[in-house]
């Protein structure tokens, strides 16, 4: 199957101006709610009028429109190969008939609820999902995305009902061991570390990679936690570190939704599949087998030259499409992190969060959120502390855990091991079932934790938890 590159314009006549869009890239660009990435890139909508035409336009588009008018060319760019070949006419069938306003209120209805979303997932394209978004409101994300549920397994069970898992994140300027150790340890204590333990290394080649590699596993090993490690170097590292007999657990690598942004990276399809089966071949998760962790970002492909004239947030649903082909146990978008150029300020940081999430969630992936501001940016603790609390409403599957919020390897603003403790405590959320367990039998939590636990078992909603977990 092929879908061409059609130069299509989109038309609509407002009053007694007719509004012109020269292609579906063109379209969906200017019906994005504001952002300064889209601005420098020369993509964004010139007014606040044109914007409203262009997401009326791009609601009234039937969903078939996105499988046969494309937004990067079917023969110059994998990605585009991978969501055409790939997609799900049967699973599509369900929802084919609809516009993108149509699709919009169905998944707002009480038609479209969790059993049935999981089933109608691969027949969604990223395009699709994206153009959904441009023209939902923050509630509307938070509320479907909340009905997305998407379960993942290693050493435990990150992504059920209920549950807010934390990637601990003991990053050290020098990647002294003890360092990072203490790191580790004082995560542990504040009941973080269930969907990750993983290090960004200072110095990143292969041997330093196994030095973090192998001090995580005595960790987890020695004191029988129910979690995973990860040490973020580049895919290829891993695959010579596995080769070399690392204890490898997860294998990460930033994506982007375009081949050219994937090609700054160094990486392709064929490299990615060639890293998972070296990591499943190790056999080392206990009660599952997702071993890939992904991270993302609203203007990778921009900073990377090879946007091609599509808007960010575009791109960066169709990384999903690379991540959801290799069944990854954790995906992370790293919302704030490029900096204001991309996204300017609070605000901005908040809607993109919301609007990952959701197109994460919808395409099937368990997504994390790295909750997150540069120095910077015209952004603070406190629109940090908003974007946690919705996300968490939303039932996001993992947020960051940092000593004190800042980390002091990659310079940026995140949340903390305490900020997990708020989210969980105010939401009545609760960590892996798994970790949830070995937390109590370690006494880091202790009898009034577990009294708080039970009490929530008897709730209603909670029962619910307990039949999935």
């Amino acid at each position: 199957m092929t879908a061409t590159y059609r130069r299509q314009p989109y038309r609509r006549q407002q009053g007694s101006h007719v509004f012109t869009f020269s292609s579906l890239a063109e379209l969906m660009a200017k019906a994005t709610p504001e952002r300064s990435g889209d601005a420098l890139a020369g993509v964004c909508a010139e007014s606040a009028a044109e914007r409203v035409v262009a997401q009326m336009t791009l609601a009234d588009l039937p969903l078939k429109t996105f499988l046969n008018d494309v937004v990067i060319p079917y023969e110059s760019d994998e990605i585009t190969r991978l969501i055409i070949d790939s997609h799900d006419k049967q699973a599509f069938s369900l929802i084919e008939h609809l516009t993108v306003g149509d699709f919009r209120n169905w998944l707002l209805s009480e038609q479209a609820d969790s059993e049935t979303l999981a089933q109608i997932r691969s027949g969604l394209t990223p395009e699709m999902v994206a153009a959904v978004s441009k023209i939902m409101r923050n509630q509307d994300l938070i509320l479907v995305a909340k009905k997305c549920q998407v379960v993942t397994a290693f050493r435990n069970t990150i992504g059920l009902p209920g549950r807010l898992s934390t990637r601990m994140q003991p990053n050290h300027p020098t990647d002294s061991l003890n360092g990072i150790a203490a790191s580790i340890f004082d995560g542990l204590m504040y009941g973080n570390g269930d969907a990750v333990i993983g290090i960004n290394p200072a110095t990143d080649n292969v041997p330093q990679a196994i030095k973090l590699m192998q001090l995580m596993d005595e960790v987890i090993q020695q004191y029988q936690i129910p979690t995973q490690s990860c040490v973020l170097t580049h895919v290829t590292n891993t695959i010579e570190a596995i080769e070399l007999g690392a204890p490898v657990d997860l294998v990460f690598q930033s994506i982007g939704g375009t081949q050219g942004t994937n090609d700054t990276f160094g990486i392709n399809l064929s490299i990615l599949e060639e890293a998972q089966q070296a990591a499943l071949s190790l056999n080392r998760g206990t009660v599952g087998n997702n071993v890939m962790y992904f991270e993302t970002g609203q203007g990778t492909a921009l900073s990377a030259n090879a946007f091609h004239g599509v808007d960010q947030q575009t791109c960066e649903a169709r990384a999903y499409a690379v991540a959801r082909q290799f069944d990854p146990l954790l995906v992370n978008t790293v919302v704030g992190f490029i900096g204001p150029e991309y996204l300017f300020d609070g605000k901005q940081i908040i809607r993109a969060g919301l609007e990952d999430h959701f197109c994460g969630k919808l395409l099937g992936l368990p997504m994390g959120c790295d909750i997150c501001y540069t120095n910077h940016a015209y952004a603070d603790q406190n629109d940090m502390d908003n974007l946690l609390t919705l996300l968490g409403v939303a039932e996001c599957s993992f947020i960051m855990g940092i000593p004190g919020s800042d980390d002091i390897m990659l310079n940026y603003q995140t949340t903390s091991f305490h900020d997990a403790l708020y989210a969980r405590k105010v939401l009545g959320l609760r960590p892996a079932p798994e970790f949830e367990q070995w937390l109590l039998e370690t006494q880091i939590f202790n009898d009034v934790d577990k009294v708080r636990l039970n009490d929530q078992l008897a709730s209603p909603f909670s029962k619910v938890i307990k039949q999935v977990s």
